[in-house]
């Protein structure tokens, strides 16, 4: 029998969790967030980015599939550590009461073990690379660690998700061996300006209850004025990303496809309806092709 596929807030039912894993591992893969993988992609592309920039051409195979398997074990820690801190507002909020540790599949203790066994893997994962990248991945863990309680100071967590989310940026360009140069830092600070827009739509889904609740974020300080906002930081980021590629050397063919990469983010902001809760998750999801698209660039440009 064919299971149906709905949507219990925040939790799919009948996905590829429910139909292909044991019943014990269910929650610990949905703490991972496996189930949604536009995080790990919008985590992992910026690494992505890094190596091709610092590759002789092509990007390292090797370095891309460490990178793809520590971007999913350390989004997982990332999302199993907000879940345990945020807990208590998840089950007053309706798209995350059915998270695991909210619902009552997992309590916070078996979450922070969860969360260890994840860490250690991202170490052994880590220990792969050279000294700088060791170095500057430990040093990650401290915005890791302190993104889930900047929603409860400031209307700018996005910013610190920023931060936090490009930081493979620059990892990408140490463990491919790059030296001292401003290109990864152009590139660490475009994907800043692009996170604040795609996470600032994000928001947007649960800036009713975040009020209700007291959960502060750019969606509710924006408001209605976010579309202009989102021009502003789309434009930002293409600008150092453009000021990246001059930096790096690449060849004329990587400013068309990052014009093409623009025209998806300017249709973001077109297309957006800010008080459709489904049309802010489609558009957020959309920046996976902008990834990639951006991805394409860096490579082409250097292969040619």
């Amino acid at each position: 029998m064919k299971t149906s596929s709905t949507v219990l807030g925040d939790i799919p039912v009948g996905d590829w969790i429910d139909r292909l894993s044991p019943l014990t591992l269910r929650p610990y893969l949905r703490l991972m967030r496996l189930d949604r993988p536009i995080g790990t992609w919008l985590l992992l592309l910026p690494g992505w980015w890094s190596i091709a920039l610092g590759a002789d051409t092509w990007p390292d195979l090797r370095l891309l599939v460490l990178f793809g398997i520590g971007a999913v074990v350390m989004r997982g820690a990332g999302c199993t550590f907000n879940d345990i801190v945020d807990r208590d507002f998840d089950g007053r909020v309706a798209r995350t009461a059915a998270r695991p540790i909210p619902s009552g599949a997992v309590n916070p203790l078996q979450a922070s073990a969860f969360l260890a066994l994840q860490l250690a893997v991202g170490l052994i994962i880590l220990l792969q690379f050279n000294r700088t990248s060791v170095i500057l991945g430990a040093a990650s863990l401290a915005l890791v660690f302190t993104y889930p309680f900047m929603k409860r100071i400031t209307y700018w967590p996005q910013a610190w998700l920023g931060l936090t989310f490009n930081w493979g940026a620059l990892l990408g360009w140490a463990a491919a061996g790059g030296g001292e140069h401003w290109s990864p830092v152009l590139l660490y600070a475009g994907g800043i300006f692009w996170t604040l827009g795609y996470d600032t739509i994000y928001a947007h889904q649960d800036k009713q209850d975040d009020a209700l609740i007291g959960i502060r974020s750019t969606a509710l300080r924006l408001g209605a004025a976010t579309p202009a906002w989102l021009v502003g930081f789309y434009s930002l980021a293409l600008a150092l990303f453009a000021a990246t590629g001059w930096a790096a050397g690449l060849s004329w063919p990587f400013y068309p496809l990052l014009a093409v990469a623009g025209g998806q983010l300017f249709w973001q902001i077109r297309a957006l309806d800010i008080d459709n809760t489904q049309d802010c998750l489609d558009k957020f999801k959309s920046n996976r092709v902008f990834g990639w698209l951006m991805m394409l660039a860096i490579v082409t440009g250097k292969i040619m």
